[in-house]
């Protein structure tokens, strides 16, 4: 696939036509365009902040809810990122080959609607069924469930263990839209294997890099 970098994300070509007609849309319905952002690294140690928020029939999940768990992955995410549809399949079939081992497994969707109504709740429904989606995928209104995990892009992964404290934080693996590498899950796989056998996870740890979290206006974080 053939990409082009601008000065705010790395998009393939045949995207332009699409991304010029949405820059002219009226300005209610204007669409800032996806900045090419790294994960913030958030300090290991630090304890999963708690979270209530609704899934795609409108059911709370909390944090507490995964206090028996022994490791929980928390993912940001969104339905039109062109890095989240990239490993789209490797995500749900890391949901497939954990949640049976107990392992808990949330994502959160952060996104402005307003400006982003693909990544709606009603679109997050119609992802989960079209992903095969098995964990809960929750809305973060508010977007503080985000600035409280420091959650910059999109994919975003946080593994915090059974305390929960957070022992890996980055990206999924090396595969990139356009670089033809295999999604396999590599990096998160290895760090949560080392969770369960209760080992220490390896600290050298690469950021997630994706779409920047579309924050609403005057809400961006000091991080952002």
């Amino acid at each position: 696939m053939r990409l082009r970098r601008t000065d705010t994300c790395q998009v393939p070509l045949h995207w332009f036509p699409l991304l010029q007609k949405l820059d002219n849309l009226s300005p209610l319905h204007h669409i800032p365009p996806m900045a090419l952002t790294p994960s913030t690294m958030l300090p290991l140690g630090t304890l999963a902040p708690a979270f209530r928020l609704p899934d795609t029939a409108g059911n709370p999940v909390a944090l507490d809810d995964f206090k028996d768990a022994p490791a929980l992955v928390v993912i940001f995410m969104c339905n039109h990122c062109p890095y989240v549809k990239h490993i789209r399949e490797g995500l749900s079939q890391f949901a497939r080959d954990y949640l049976p081992r107990g392992v808990a497994v949330v994502g959160i969707n952060s996104n402005d609607v307003r400006n982003y109504p693909a990544d709606s709740p009603a679109k997050m429904a119609e992802e989960v069924a079209h992903a095969g989606y098995l964990f809960p995928y929750l809305f973060d209104e508010s977007q503080t469930v985000a600035q409280a995990y420091r959650a910059a892009c999109t994919p975003d992964f946080y593994l915090f263990d059974g305390k929960p404290q957070l022992v890996y934080r980055g990206q999924f693996d090396d595969s990139r839209p356009g670089n033809d590498m295999p999604v396999t899950g590599r990096d998160l796989r290895a760090a949560l294997e080392a969770v369960l056998d209760r080992k220490p996870v390896a600290p050298d740890q690469k950021p997630s890099i994706g779409c920047n979290i579309k924050w609403k206006p005057g809400q961006e974080p000091d991080y952002a």
